[in-house]
């Protein structure tokens, strides 16, 4: 088993092993005294892990209600939250109880933000089943919920007690959900770590397929990497900002198309494109590394971006950016492959010329 130690104020360890969701109620009981829980996960993953998380659970004995949502991104909502409170309530939970999230990156945000506002703070466990969430999402306590203007804005930083990860449950997601997860893979190396990256060059081909041994390897490199920046950045104030890199554009895409077109990795895999021709174009970023990152890119695949949408509308939903400053849009741009910046504004004429060729699906994007 690999365990990864996550040294934050409230510290918590990350393990990944085949076969551990079956000791989710043993590993629970170790950490809390309570024996209540909310398991909170969406329809489609609890049909093929629930049952065998639960029976984990009350062979340990523990009283768990279970809460199912809609799979999507539209389900990371205040009203669904609502819904989750008036169960958590009817469930018993007191400021012992965990809130257990089973599912991906929308199951993790959601239950987490409950779980930090409910009783004004209890624990959760994270038990992500997709790609995306094992590298990303359920590690560094970022919890919240969507509002029609932008992605996230409704939030707390809520570290989790528990993160547990389950390579074999990637082997039932669809190649799509492979390529969500591998967008957030590939953004960890082009930040941090030009060898990760020229190992990606070389495996992704074998993680786009499944590959079990290429799979736990990129959970257990980004998982490393990601939990040395929250140990040092826990509420994003300095380093952890990097984290968005192709997320200033690929958080607009999705509001912009209503959280219906895109899935968040599809979303930032176009972002980290745009950002990498941003700063190639300012001349922050040589071309032939930028060649490399968007050649690397290009592979995962660019979902089409549905007609309609103008240069005009990304700006107006990157104007509800988190990291903006004032009316200044802020990027995440990469200065080398394995460094990236959180820049000063960047220039009007080169942003407006990318978002242009973005959606023109010419250049870079083709």
């Amino acid at each position: 088993m690999t365990v990864i130690n996550v040294k934050t104020g409230r510290g918590y360890q990350v393990m990944i092993r085949e076969g551990i969701l079956d000791e989710l109620g043993p590993l629970a009981g170790s950490l809390f005294d309570a024996r209540r829980a909310l398991l909170v996960s969406d329809t489609r993953v609890y049909g093929l892990y629930g049952e065998r998380c639960l029976r984990s659970l009350q062979e340990s004995g523990w009283q768990t209600a279970v809460s199912r949502i809609r799979p999507g991104e539209r389900s990371k909502s205040l009203a669904t939250a609502g819904r989750l409170y008036n169960e958590a309530l009817a469930a018993g939970l007191d400021r012992h109880s965990p809130v257990i999230a089973l599912g991906g990156g929308v199951v993790g945000d959601l239950a987490g933000y409950v779980a930090a506002t409910y009783l004004r703070g209890i624990p959760f466990i994270q038990v992500p089943t997709t790609l995306l969430a094992q590298v990303d999402s359920s590690v560094g306590g970022k919890t919240g919920v969507n509002h029609p203007r932008g992605k996230n804005l409704i939030g707390a930083f809520h570290q989790p007690s528990l993160v547990l990860s389950d390579p074999a449950s990637l082997g039932t997601l669809p190649p799509q959900q492979l390529r969500n997860g591998a967008a957030e893979v590939i953004k960890t190396a082009i930040i941090s770590d030009e060898h990760f990256f020229a190992w990606l060059e070389k495996n992704l081909s074998g993680l786009l397929q499944g590959d079990t041994a290429v799979l736990a390897e990129a959970v257990a490199r980004s998982v490393r990497f990601k939990a040395a920046v929250v140990q040092h950045d826990e509420r994003e104030s300095g380093s952890r900002r990097l984290l968005n890199f192709g997320h200033t554009i690929g958080h607009a895409l999705e509001a912009a198309t209503g959280y219906r077109h895109f899935l968040h990795g599809e979303a930032v895999l176009i972002g980290m494109a745009a950002a990498t021709e941003l700063s190639r174009l300012q001349g922050r970023l040589d071309s032939d590394s930028a060649g490399r990152i968007q050649a690397l890119l290009r592979r995962v695949g660019f979902r089409p971006i549905p007609a309609g949408i103008t240069p005009e509308m990304l700006l107006e939903k990157m104007r509800y950016d988190k990291k903006r400053r004032g009316e200044e849009l802020i990027f995440v741009l990469p200065t080398a492959i394995g460094s990236a910046d959180y820049t000063a504004p960047v220039d009007p004429e080169p942003l407006l010329q990318v978002l242009g060729s973005l959606l023109q699906g010419c250049g870079p994007f083709a």
